[in-house]
């Protein structure tokens, strides 16, 4: 069985047993249940109150369980795994990095392991949630990195209550970057930048990225890009992609920005409502939270001050599908590269704190 039609568990769901990540959300459940009875959540006759019913009602999101895998850390671990949260290297991105060099599978149990991966798996959308662990498991296989277990994780601040105390998990590894913090990072979608990518049928792939789970993203931009009239696309259509150089790939241009391709601007209502519905679609893959938020950010920044530029270079198969594209304002960043095959960078912040 190939690792992307992989299942995480084989437990049939129509035979009324509980697959690993039911149980964990149950413990989750239970887990709040029980901080809610010590920290006076519960009402008269053991009852929820309202603060107690919404705590719970979260206890399966990935911040509660980064709480419980940080809890579950010896002493060992935490001297590995655990940094200020302060550190200059919880900001950081690469298309292929490991944040420690510890790989999961070398430093932490099977139960904790179980945990990573649910953290990971909450924080994208049921949709894209499968398919997602599925592109982790094959690209860090291919690199023979070990699959999942291959990665790295890094744990920034102390999990804790909500609101009161600082923290960011970062999970890391080939073709991936991805940060849970629990709106500890003030004014940042994601939680800081974010990198996804995928191989998925080797190095090289086809002009139409047969298995590649991101290519529909480009398949969309590309629909904006047959919508713009002659005109537009001339604007919008440039041979110099950035270059890019790990966390630098993402820095933003603030106030200052000299920006490329079509503003936003120049587009039709139509136009702009597609642009809209692109963006939305290319945020599928995530967890609704993060992608409301991130959304929420790009409108505060402006539609209008967007611009969005296609890159005729790369084009595999010279079919004028093309597999460069951006879309970037002041406050954001969002770069996909799909020659050889997919990298795509991505970095959303409030426009007030850039």
């Amino acid at each position: 069985m190939s690792d992307l039609n992989r299942r995480e568990d084989q437990c049939c769901p129509d035979c009324g047993c509980s697959t690993r990540r039911e149980f964990l959300k149950t413990t989750a459940g239970s887990f709040a249940a029980i901080t809610a009875a010590s920290s006076g959540l519960l009402g008269a006759g053991g009852t929820l109150g309202r603060a107690g019913a919404a705590q719970t009602a979260s206890a399966a999101t990935s911040e509660t369980l980064v709480q419980q895998l940080y809890g579950s850390l010896s002493e060992g671990q935490r001297k590995l795994v655990c940094f200020p949260f302060d550190d200059p290297l919880r900001s950081k991105v690469d298309n292929n990095w490991h944040i420690i060099k510890q790989p999961i599978g070398q430093l932490f149990s099977k139960d904790q392991r179980a945990l990573i991966r649910e953290i990971f798996l909450d924080m994208h959308s049921e949709e894209y949630a499968q398919r997602v662990m599925g592109q982790v498991e094959h690209d860090n296989a291919e690199e023979k990195l070990g699959g999942f277990d291959g990665c790295a994780v890094a744990l920034f601040g102390e999990p804790g209550e909500a609101g009161k105390s600082k923290f960011e998990f970062v999970f890391t590894g080939r073709h991936v970057t991805r940060r849970c913090d629990g709106n500890s990072v003030e004014g940042e979608a994601f939680g800081g930048p974010i990198f996804y990518g995928h191989a998925a049928q080797g190095f090289n792939e086809k002009a139409d990225h047969p298995g590649n789970i991101y290519w529909y993203q480009a398949k969309r931009a590309n629909e904006l890009f047959q919508a713009l009239d002659g005109k537009q696309r001339k604007i919008a259509l440039r041979d110099d992609p950035r270059t890019e150089q790990g966390t630098k790939t993402v820095a933003l241009q603030g106030r200052n920005a000299t920006l490329t391709g079509i503003p936003l601007s120049e587009l039709t209502a139509d136009q702009k409502q597609l642009a809209r519905e692109v963006m939305a679609d290319v945020l599928a893959p995530f967890r609704k939270t993060d992608a409301a938020k991130a959304m929420k950010l790009v409108e505060a920044g402006g539609l209008d001050n967007l611009h969005m530029t296609f890159y005729s270079v790369m084009d595999i198969g010279n079919d004028g599908v093309w597999d460069l594209w951006q879309i970037e304002g002041q406050s954001m960043v969002w770069y996909f590269r799909g020659a050889p095959h997919v990298h795509t960078w991505v970095h959303i912040r409030d426009p007030q704190a850039v």
